[in-house]
C-alpha cells in the first residue's frame, strides 16, 4: 500500500501540475522545520470549522511539513464571559480572577479540541497553553486602557515538539513576570512568533479566505513594493483590510525577503500553497516595476535571457532593432516583462513574460496592473491553445478568434478601431511574426 505522503502528493497533482507540486514541496522541505510556517487560526474557525481546519493541518503533517500553529478563542471567550457575568469592555473586570479563570479554562479546552482532532486524523499534535509568550501590561491604549504587550518569545516548547515530530499548537496566551495570564489575541501572538522564528510562510486562515476587491473578486497576490500605496488609496478598501495590510507590510519588512504571507481558508490551503494559481491572497515584499521609455535604459542581454526563459526559445536575431518599441515594463530582477510596440492607433502588447522561477509570486499580476493603469488601451494576440488564455479572458474587454490566434483588447470600445486591431493582429505583419505566448502570468 502506498505511503500516505505518496497518496497526498498524487492528489495534489490533481490541483496543479506535477512540476508545480514538486517545486513547492522541495522549497518547503528545504526550510528548517520551525521556520517553515507560522499558521494563525482565529477562534471562529475552531468553533465553526474544526474538522476542515484539522484536516488541512493534518495534510501538511502527512507530507512531512511541520507548521507552528497559534490560535485564539474570541467567540468562545465572549460566550464564557457573558455566562460568568463579566463585561469584556471593562478592563478591570476582564483581568479579574473570575475572568482570568475563564480565559485559562477556555484556552485549555479549545487547544485540546484541536489537538484531539489532529490525533484522530493521524497527525501528532502537542498542546502548548503557556510558557511561550512573556508579556506585560502597557498603558498605551485609547483612553488609558491597558493592553498586553509581548516582550519575549521562548521557543523551548516549540523546539521540543518539532524535534519529537509533533506539531506545536500554541494558545495565544501570555504571562507577566508576576504570573498573571493575558489574552493576547492570535494576531499579536502570530506577529511576535513570526518575528522570533523568521518563517518562510505566515499563513492567516479565515473562513472567508483571501482578500477581496471592490467587486468581491479575489485579490490573488499583492506585491507590496508595487501595490501597497495604490491599494491603501482605494476608497473601497475597508478599515479592517487596511489595518491587516499595514500589519503585514510592517511584518514582512522585518523578515527575510523570501518570506511571504498567505491569506486563505482551511479547505483551500493545499491549492494556495502548492499551485501557482493559488486560492487565496499571497502577499510578498515583492519588487518594483520599472518603466523604460526606450531600449537605451534596458539591459538587453538580460531581457533576451528573460524572453528565452519564458518562451523556451530566444527572440529572433534582429528583434531589438526591428520593433517600433513604445514602452517596456521590467521587474527589478528581470524576471518579468511587458513589451509594448506601436502597431497602429492602439499600443500592441508584443510580449508579456514571467519566468517559471517567478511564477506564484504575484509579479505578473503587479506588472499587468501597472501596465494597464498607465496604458489603458491595448490589444494583443495569443495562440488558441495558449494555457494562459483563461487569464487573458478575465482581463480583456473583448476577444476574437480567427484561425490559430485569439486577439484580445482592453479599453477599446469603438468598433472600427477594434476591427483594425483584429485585422492587424491576424494579418501577422513582420513586426508581429513572433509567436505571442507567455511563461506565466501570476
Amino acid at each position: 500500500m502506498p505511503h500516505p505522503r505518496e497518496l497526498i502528493v498524487k492528489l495534489l497533482r490533481n490541483l496543479g501540475g506535477r512540476k508545480e507540486v514538486e517545486q513547492y514541496l522541495k522549497q518547503f522541505s528545504s526550510v528548517e522545520h520551525k521556520r517553515f510556517a507560522v499558521i494563525k487560526v482565529g477562534g471562529g474557525l475552531l468553533a465553526d470549522d474544526l474538522e476542515s481546519l484539522a484536516s488541512s493541518l493534518n495534510f501538511l503533517h502527512q507530507v512531512g511539513l511541520h507548521p507552528v500553529v497559534v490560535h485564539g478563542v474570541g467567540p468562545q471567550l465572549q460566550a464564557a464571559f457573558e455566562a460568568a457575568g463579566v463585561d469584556p469592555t471593562d478592563w478591570q473586570q476582564r483581568t479579574s480572577p473570575r475572568a482570568l479563570e475563564q480565559v485559562r479554562r477556555v484556552f485549555r479546552a479549545e487547544n485540546l479540541r484541536l489537538v484531539d482532532m489532529l490525533e484522530e486524523m493521524g497527525a501528532r499534535g502537542r498542546p502548548v497553553v503557556g510558557g511561550v509568550f512573556a508579556a506585560e501590561l502597557d498603558d498605551g491604549g485609547r483612553g488609558g486602557e491597558q493592553r498586553a504587550r509581548i516582550v519575549r518569545v521562548d521557543t523551548d516548547a516549540i523546539d521540543s515538539s518539532l524535534k519529537a515530530g509533533s506539531m506545536p499548537v500554541l494558545a495565544s496566551i501570555g504571562e507577566t513576570a508576576g504570573g498573571q495570564i493575558l489574552d493576547l489575541g492570535p494576531d499579536l501572538a502570530a506577529h511576535a512568533l513570526a518575528l522570533r522564528l523568521q518563517p518562510y510562510k505566515i499563513i492567516l486562515l479565515r473562513a472567508q479566505g483571501g482578500l477581496r476587491d471592490e467587486y468581491g473578486d479575489l485579490i490573488s497576490a499583492v506585491n507590496l513594493a508595487e501595490d501597497y500605496e495604490p491599494l491603501l488609496a482605494e476608497p473601497w478598501l475597508s478599515a479592517a483590510t487596511r489595518h491587516k495590510l499595514e500589519l503585514i507590510h510592517d511584518l514582512l519588512g522585518k523578515l527575510p525577503r523570501a518570506s511571504s504571507v498567505s491569506i486563505t481558508s482551511p479547505d483551500l490551503l493545499a491549492m494556495e500553497l502548492f499551485t501557482h494559481k493559488g486560492s487565496g491572497t499571497l502577499v510578498r515584499r515583492g519588487e518594483r516595476i520599472i518603466l523604460h521609455q526606450s531600449l537605451a535604459s534596458v539591459d538587453l542581454p538580460r531581457l533576451a535571457d528573460l524572453l528565452t526563459a519564458a518562451f523556451g526559445r530566444p527572440p529572433v536575431a534582429d528583434y531589438f532593432t526591428r520593433k517600433p518599441f513604445r514602452r517596456i515594463y521590467l521587474a527589478d530582477s528581470y524576471r518579468a516583462a511587458a513589451i509594448l510596440t506601436d502597431e497602429g492607433p492602439i499600443p500592441y502588447l508584443d510580449k508579456f513574460a514571467v519566468t517559471g522561477e517567478a511564477q506564484g509570486e504575484g509579479i505578473g499580476g503587479s506588472l499587468w496592473l501597472r501596465m494597464t493603469r498607465e496604458t489603458p488601451k491595448l490589444f494583443w494576440r495569443a495562440r488558441v491553445d495558449n494555457p494562459i488564455n483563461p487569464w487573458y479572458f478575465q482581463r480583456a474587454d473583448g476577444s476574437y478568434t480567427g484561425g490559430t490566434w485569439t486577439v484580445f483588447w482592453t479599453g477599446v470600445t469603438e468598433f472600427p478601431t477594434i476591427q483594425e486591431c483584429v485585422e492587424r493582429a491576424l494579418a501577422a505583419p513582420p513586426t508581429l511574426e513572433a509567436a505571442h505566448t507567455i511563461g506565466g502570468a501570476a
